[in-house]
This record gives C-alpha cells, structure tokens and sequence, in this order.
C-alpha cells in the first residue's frame, strides 16, 4: 500500500518537528557522535529502517568503527567498547523509548543525572524524543530506507 508522504502532506508538521530535531542536533551541549548514537538506538528499538540506515551511515561518516556500530544493540554485552557516557546515554534511550514499560524509574533517572546533570539530562530526553517522533512518522509512512540492493 502506498502512503502518504508525510513532509509533504504536512509541511508545518514538518517544519515543527524540523525545529525541535535542528535543536538537539544544533543547539545542545551534546557530543554530535552522543546524539547520532542515540538516535541509532532508539530507531532501532523502533524498527525504523529509513533512520537506522541514516544514523548508521552519520556515526561512520563521524569515525565510529564499524565494529562498535554493529555492536549498538547489544551494547550491554560489548560495554568495554563504550565509553561511560556513552553507556548512560544509551540506558536513558532504552529507558525513555519503551517508557510504558519501564516508566522512567527512578534508578535510571538517578543514574542519567548523575552523568548528565539537569540541563544536559533535559537536553539528552529531547533528544530521544526528537527521535521517537521522527521514527513513528517513518514508520508509520514507510520511508525506505537509502541502502540499495
């Protein structure tokens, strides 16, 4: 079934998710490599395909090995590959992605902010919202993903 092209249908939609995403990708004090692995994670969880194909190609174009990159849903079990900011990052995006299950515990909240701080911790569950966002309207529409055959 062909779906609507949701850019292009909602052209203000977009333009307001644009803004929100050209923050965190702009306007934060986040690493670029951070944001890029977090959006890696939480389209996975996701099952975007269009994003993961993305922010695949953004961590290798940044320098993450592909080694480290094919490792990111696993991470819990190649820890010694990421650094521990890296780590909290990625269990505060699992944490906040499936948060009808999890609900944003407390332990977790305690462990993002005792590596973030508050404005960086706010700017970092932007971010996975930003993402969670953009991933339920690719989703939802079917963006390809760019890979070719």
């Amino acid at each position: 079934m062909n779906r609507a092209v949701w850019f292009q249908a909602s052209p203000e939609g977009a333009k307001a998710v644009g803004v929100l995403h050209h923050f965190v990708t702009q306007s934060t004090g986040l690493p670029g490599l951070l944001t890029h692995l977090v959006f890696l994670r939480v389209s996975q969880i996701n099952g975007c395909a269009h994003c993961i194909d993305i922010h695949t190609r953004d961590l290798l174009a940044e320098g993450m090995s592909i080694e480290k990159v094919v490792l990111v849903p696993v991470w819990h079990e190649a820890q010694y590959l990421f650094s521990e900011q890296e780590r909290a990052a990625l269990a505060w995006s699992e944490e906040v992605t499936r948060v009808s299950e999890t609900h944003a515990s407390d332990e977790a909240y305690a462990a993002a902010l005792a590596m973030f701080g508050e404005k960086d911790l706010v700017d970092l569950t932007l971010t996975i919202a930003a993402m969670n966002a953009i991933n339920r309207m690719g989703v939802s529409f079917r963006m390809k993903p760019r890979a070719k055959a």
